[in-house]
């Protein structure tokens, strides 16, 4: 677990080790840094940081390009910090041009992410899953897929090259770019948003001999597919945006509802457990242990 002592290691070439043993990688979103902690509680390998939950947590608001570089990679710092998995983190579209993305890279090998992805969309971004996206040009995009491999210090920090050119200029189009993004030095390909099983194939195909990300986004345009059928196409890298994200806010608008109709949550106290549970379940009894450790130097 991410000890306030713990010393986690290179999490960057765990990351890199787990992409390499054949199988798909599972990388439940995170919000904050509490989702970030039960996600490593449950027993997961990986964390991902969701740019759509942390613009809903942050702001309470869609994700449309209104958080900064800054704001995302201080909050990746603080996801990185709660737990001891490799972090991926969506750095949107690196914040301006090639020169802009190499403060966004460095910025976020210093908040300790282990990989991140670009996408090629004009700013302000919007959700992949939303419709309104635009992208910029292939080549202005390769240039940042560039400067974010120069610009990299540790070799095993992981650049993912996202498209979101298949719902502006069709597969094809996407495919190409990716190809493109891969010949710049991308580790790892997404296209974003195929909107059928024919599709997804075809990126799996066609893309054959690249590490590929598949965005199982909870509610959106693409089919969700079982790990054993994403195994089959040889998808390395499978994100789950955005279900922790959905289960809280479903969970508290019921907690609010029985509230608002009974006055108060009596009805509800058994399902929500107590503080003293939450407070073990975020770490209290390592808080004691090092009061205890560090009281006898206080009283010397």
């Amino acid at each position: 677990m991410g000890d306030l002592l713990s010393q986690p290691g290179n999490r960057r070439a765990r990351l890199r080790a787990l992409l390499d043993a054949g199988e798909p990688v599972l990388a439940p979103g995170a919000y904050d840094a509490l989702s970030a902690r039960l996600v490593e509680q449950a027993g997961f390998d990986v964390v991902y940081m969701t740019g759509f939950g942390t613009t809903a947590g942050l702001l309470g608001r869609p994700d449309v390009g209104l958080l900064g570089g800054a704001e995302m990679a201080a909050h990746a710092g603080r996801l990185a910090d709660a737990v001891d998995l490799p972090l991926i983190a969506d750095a949107d579209t690196g914040y301006g041009n090639p020169i802009n993305v190499i403060r966004t890279i460095r910025d976020y090998e210093r908040a300790g992410v282990a990989a991140l992805h670009l996408e090629d969309q004009v700013m302000p971004k919007r959700c992949g899953h939303l419709a309104g996206k635009q992208v910029v040009p292939a080549g202005e995009m390769t240039a940042k897929i560039r400067a974010a491999v120069d610009a990299r210090t540790d070799p095993d920090m992981l650049i993912i090259a996202r498209t979101d050119a298949a719902a502006v200029d069709g597969l094809d189009a996407a495919i190409d770019r990716a190809r493109r993004f891969a010949d710049a030095g991308a580790d790892l390909l997404f296209v974003e948003a195929p909107t059928s099983e024919a599709h997804i194939e075809r990126v799996a195909s066609e893309l054959s001999g690249h590490r590929l990300v598949f965005n199982w986004a909870e509610g959106g345009r693409t089919p969700a597919l079982s790990r054993e059928r994403l195994a089959e196409l040889g998808f390395a890298l499978v994100l789950f945006p955005v279900g922790t994200l959905l289960a809280a806010t479903a969970g508290m608008t019921e907690l609010l509802a029985r509230l608002r109709a009974d006055g108060s949550p009596a009805a509800m106290l058994e399902r929500l457990g107590g503080l003293d549970a939450f407070a073990e379940l975020a770490g209290i009894g390592e808080i004691r242990q090092l009061e205890d450790a560090y009281r006898n130097d206080e009283k010397g």
